[in-house]
């Protein structure tokens, strides 16, 4: 079985030949969207079915959570709010009723999750990277209101309701940024943040989500952050981190995705920088089973065929070898039903309902 780890991006709302050629490489496993890629839903629905055209079992993904990260906002797709807001939701105290905006809060981000999910199928679009499991310890503001919540628990169970709208939807989830990105206030896509705390510390706090949602999420993305007490390299390249730890200690059976490898926090080991290949494998050489490279198509596209041409340079010469599990983990993350079309989804029950539920 060919392993396909390389998730990339494209510059327009169309595919080029270079696009083409690129994503029908045996090593393409993926296709990252962006704001620039979309102008309305017939526009992305053409766009994805292209891409599928090419390569059924391409993993479409997006960055969408809602808040300020979301990259589709207009023709229809509903403006998801910050995960904050449904922590905020769960503190509303009742009187009457209490634990009444804890019970809301729940309710609410399944249905962020059903709409999220279901809009993004509607037009193609397989895999989205939520939701963020990072703590709100108030200095981040890369996660910021990113993040549901500082309490653990909060986080782990408003990220199990957004998985079940998810799922709903026939959609998988992401849990980011493992182990936990948001007590840093360095931002990775500009620097190499440092969190100097212990790893029982980190475990005890940042960690728990991911332990308490162990079965509940079919993929995890490491945070481009270095932990020293832990291992010197940033968890996305440490086989400590995403062996040992998450899938050793915290028994995590699903595919783990690198954050951006072009990102400046991904760009350096061992006080080296590294090129977009070497870095590519580092990132599987310590347990990622997809690695991105986004934003790069920009111009002529140079460092993606880069890319492309270094790894299968490094296949050859026995540098990387494939792995047969982490492609039926890239697989898996694909949708097992027909998605509702749009025009149907409109007039759903569910659907409907579910947008009266957001907050």
């Amino acid at each position: 079985m060919q392993h396909a780890p390389l998730v990339l991006d494209i510059a327009g709302t169309a595919l080029t030949d270079d696009d083409r050629r690129r994503l029908s490489h045996p090593l393409v496993g993926g296709l990252i969207l962006f704001a620039r890629n979309w102008r309305d839903r017939a526009q992305l629905a053409a766009l994805c079915a292209d891409a599928k055209a090419l390569r059924p079992d391409l993993l479409i993904c997006v960055d969408h959570e809602g808040g300020r990260v979301q990259r589709f906002r207009s023709d229809g797709f509903t403006h998801l709010p910050p995960m904050r807001a449904l922590g905020a939701l769960w503190l509303q105290a009742d009187e009457k009723q209490p634990g009444e905006g804890a019970m809301r809060a729940m309710a609410a981000a399944t249905a962020c999750g059903y709409v999220l999910g279901a809009e993004l199928r509607a037009c193609g679009v397989d895999f989205s990277f939520t939701p963020v499991l990072d703590l709100d310890h108030g200095g981040s503001g890369v996660i910021g209101d990113r993040a549901f919540a500082r309490d653990p628990r909060v986080v782990a169970v408003l990220a199990r309701c957004l998985a079940q709208g998810l799922l709903q939807a026939g959609m998988g989830n992401c849990g980011k940024h493992f182990p936990g990105h948001g007590f840093v206030r360095a931002d990775s896509h500009t620097d190499m943040p440092v969190d100097r705390r212990s790893l029982s510390a980190i475990l005890a706090d940042d960690g728990q989500p991911y332990r308490w949602l162990d079965g509940v999420l079919t993929a995890v993305m490491p945070a481009h952050v270095v932990y020293p007490k832990v291992d010197a390299r940033p968890a996305g390249f440490s086989p400590r981190w995403l062996q040992e730890i998450l899938r050793g200690k915290l028994g995590f059976e699903g595919a783990v995705f690198s954050d951006d490898l072009s990102m400046a926090g991904a760009r350096m080991l061992d006080g080296q920088a590294l090129s977009f290949t070497e870095a590519t494998l580092a990132a599987l050489g310590a347990g990622c089973d997809l690695a991105l490279l986004c934003n790069q198509s920009l111009g002529d596209g140079a460092a993606l065929d880069e890319l492309i041409d270094g790894l299968a340079q490094a296949q050859i010469e026995g540098r990387w070898q494939p792995s047969e599990a982490s492609e039926l983990r890239r697989l898996a993350l694909l949708p097992r039903a027909p998605a509702l079309p749009w025009d149907a989804l409109m007039t759903q029950p569910a659907y409907m309902q579910a947008l009266w539920r957001l907050p």
